[in-house]
């Protein structure tokens, strides 16, 4: 996710502090990887720099001053561009395990083991996911469902490698005589 893009769509509602914009992205987005104050910071920097930011004040309180940040046209153009480009569809042509059950048949090691071992890894993974998702609001659930649609893609693949490894073992055999 592009953290400069998505701060400056969270500042398209008005100006706000870094803690401000932390604290939102946070909640939107950062569940599973909240944001460092030091990124925040140092993208803001960027976007400042870059002219997609300005200063909009500082305010003082009770602690250090508090700079408040604001988007420019030139920010909301870059905005609009951003969402208005496809993000660039994964193939997974070069999946670490595919390497792995293919080196397990290389190695004469069990591949199947290595297809449970990662099978039940996915499992569990959706597990958690599904808790979270029954207690989430929409936008949780929306992000859980998105992560459990690709978990299901990966285990109807380790199913149909699994129905596989006779003819891949063949075929690797085949090569390596």
């Amino acid at each position: 996710m592009s953290i400069g893009h998505t701060l400056l769509g969270l500042l398209e509602k008005g100006p706000r502090h870094g803690y401000d914009l932390k604290k939102a992205y946070d909640e939107r987005f950062g569940q599973d990887r909240p944001l460092h104050y030091g990124q925040v910071y140092t993208t803001l920097s960027r976007l400042l720099r870059n002219g997609l930011v300005e200063e909009a004040g500082v305010e003082s309180g009770d602690g250090p001053e508090r700079k408040r940040y604001a988007i420019t046209d030139a920010g909301v153009t870059d905005v609009e561009s951003w969402l208005g480009t496809p993000e660039k569809p994964e193939p997974y042509l070069q999946n670490t395990l595919y390497a792995k059950v293919v080196l397990a048949l290389l190695s004469g090691r069990s591949a199947d083991d290595v297809l449970d071992v990662q099978r039940s890894a996915h499992l569990h993974t959706m597990r958690e996911l599904t808790r979270r998702k029954a207690a989430g609001d929409l936008a949780d659930q929306l992000i859980c469902d998105h992560a459990l649609f690709h978990l299901e893609a990966d285990l109807r693949w380790l199913e149909l490698t699994a129905a596989r490894l006779g003819q891949l073992s063949a075929q690797l055999s085949e090569v390596h005589r």
